[in-house]
């Protein structure tokens, strides 16, 4: 058992036990540390099994892969795919809204991908990589390059007829993209 006592001096004494445990403790872990020198689990991935999980998009497009969609191809897949959670015209749901939207003005911000989202090319990533929530990834590029262009054809950013490619998407200049600072002006 440990003992503490005060001080006359006020410093807080430790008992004989203490200071044996404590420096058996330090030795302990200075003469283990060198040994260490990792922890020796898994195997090394290789090249193509990362590239396989590089599917970052930048916001000039770099990353994007081959495909296209239209916003009625995207109505279609959006219809089984997101609806019932996003709303049938991306009002919300029991997840996020996704038309409409307000940043300033009365009120409490509304973030949508119609009022904050500053490039197109975010959606494309974020939708690939988590949508639909109960199977992320599992869209294919035309889909999501559909669903894309259906979310932004419903606020208004695109029109009917026109078609999201690796080549149009970063085109899309969104209304708030200019509502951000950026931290990397020399790299998008």
């Amino acid at each position: 058992m440990f003992t503490f006592d005060i001080s006359t001096s006020g410093n807080l004494l430790f008992g004989s036990r203490a200071v044996v445990v404590a420096a058996l403790a330090l030795l302990a872990c200075a003469g283990a540390a060198p040994a260490a020198d990792g922890p020796h689990l898994g195997q090394p991935i290789s090249p193509a099994d990362a590239a396989a999980w590089d599917i970052s998009i930048g916001p000039d497009g770099v990353g994007l892969p081959p495909g296209s969609g239209t916003p009625a191809q995207g109505a279609v897949v959006y219809a089984q795919k997101c609806a019932a959670c996003h709303g049938d015209k991306g009002e919300g749901k029991t997840n996020a809204r996704l038309v409409g939207g307000q940043i300033t003005g009365p009120g409490p911000a509304v973030k949508t991908v119609g009022s904050y989202w500053p490039y197109a090319t975010m959606v494309f990533d974020f939708t690939r990589r988590a949508m639909p929530w109960t199977a992320p990834k599992s869209l294919t590029n035309d889909e999501v390059y559909a669903v894309t262009a259906h979310i932004l054809r419903l606020n208004g950013i695109i029109g009917d007829n026109d078609v999201m490619d690796a080549k149009t998407l970063p085109q899309v200049k969104m209304p708030n993209r200019d509502g951000f600072v950026n931290l990397f002006p020399n790299k998008y």
